[in-house]
């Protein structure tokens, strides 16, 4: 069996799944190769399997024919499930929905993309991710449905013990954009920061995602609350370092911040868990696959700064519990994620198409 996972650019946390879920599927004798539209910041991150880059018609035509995949599994771009048919590819198509934002513009998409879904495409890959399953029953009862979690690196995401960095940390990850609510992030934190004045704050994300708009309005809101001296931004970090900044922002007593509208999944929050680093996030629906409110990570309601200062707070000063949701938050993603889950599951898909 032979499979190929499409995506626009190597970054963010589809880099991730597919990296995690090729390496597993390999294990587990499936052959896997990696297509990207762009060059992008992940693509400094090392593969054991074969990662193509292009987005010249001939080019793909040609990998398409070498190759010779069972499957084709087209993440976010729907267009592409076109482009493939009319490039020659007659084998299954699968449509997979991750890291499409906001509930209102992941309906808007999928109904752009009904013409495609019907002409082109055999199912529909989702994590569970209660809007996503929704959006696709009500628009597309028709197109097979298949649910499989996403794959987190239980093993490498682990604590890293070192010295902890001399202040509390508050980090965010995310690109900035409306959905991730960067806004949100700078707010909260600046209201904690009263209550801790040495608070410092750490934003990890790609510049390369973000429009010049975007960066304007961030250095103003950033200015406008007095934060500039106590940032540190970190972009295009390596995914296999993160374990190392997850643990430092636990060992300094702070906690990571996720302030998103909505998430397919959310990477970052999964594995800052598994790294033994507290959270706190929104109820952006797909963090629920891995966060139980004070048992393994808290919630906050979208909007209310005042209660995620106040959640933010009894993160960093209750420290019996602290210390309960860290322990309880990593023993929750070992026994709820594995990589061989992800492979079992995914083989009985391919094998419904006949595929073995």
């Amino acid at each position: 069996m032979k499979v190929l996972f499409t995506f626009y650019i190597p970054s963010g946390g589809v880099e991730t799944l597919n990296k995690l879920r090729c390496e597993s599927l390999q294990r587990n004798g499936i052959e896997c190769h990696v297509l990207y539209l762009m060059p992008g910041s992940g693509s400094q991150n090392k593969a054991n399997f074969p990662v193509f880059i292009s987005s010249i018609d001939e080019e793909i035509k040609e990998v398409l024919e070498t190759h010779n995949y069972d499957a084709i599994i087209v993440t976010s771009d729907y267009l592409l499930l076109k482009r493939l048919r009319e490039l020659g590819y007659g084998g299954i198509l699968i449509y997979e929905s991750q890291g499409l934002g906001k509930r209102s513009h992941a309906e808007d998409l999928i109904k752009d993309a009904i013409p495609y879904f019907r002409s082109y495409c055999n199912a529909v890959l989702i994590p569970p991710t209660d809007h996503l399953l929704e959006l696709f029953i009500e628009i597309c009862p028709w197109l097979h449905r298949y649910v499989i979690s996403n794959i987190v690196d239980v093993q490498s995401f682990q604590h890293i013990p070192a010295e902890p960095p001399a202040d509390p940390v508050i980090a965010w990850v995310g690109r900035l954009e409306s959905n991730k609510n960067w806004r949100e992030y700078l707010r909260i934190a600046h209201q904690i920061r009263l209550h801790k004045p040495n608070l410092h704050l750490w934003m990890f994300h790609d510049p390369e995602l973000a429009t010049e708009d975007q960066k304007q309005l961030f250095q103003e809101e950033l200015q406008t609350l007095g934060l500039n001296d106590r940032l540190s931004t970190f972009t295009n970090i390596p995914n296999h370092v993160m374990p190392i900044y997850y643990s430092s922002i636990a060992n300094s007593g702070g906690f990571l911040l996720s302030t998103s509208i909505t998430e397919g999944f959310g990477y970052a929050v999964a594995e800052a868990i598994c790294c033994t680093c507290p959270v706190l996030s929104t109820d952006s629906d797909g963090v629920r696959s891995f966060i139980v409110h004070n048992i393994s990570g808290k919630f906050y309601p979208l909007g209310n700064i005042q209660t995620a200062v106040n959640e933010g707070l009894e993160l960093m000063n209750n420290m019996p519990l602290r210390n309960a949701l860290r322990q309880q938050g990593r023993n929750y993603m070992v026994s709820r994620y594995g990589t061989e889950k992800y492979a079992q599951s995914f083989r009985e898909m391919m094998n419904s198409f006949a595929i073995f």
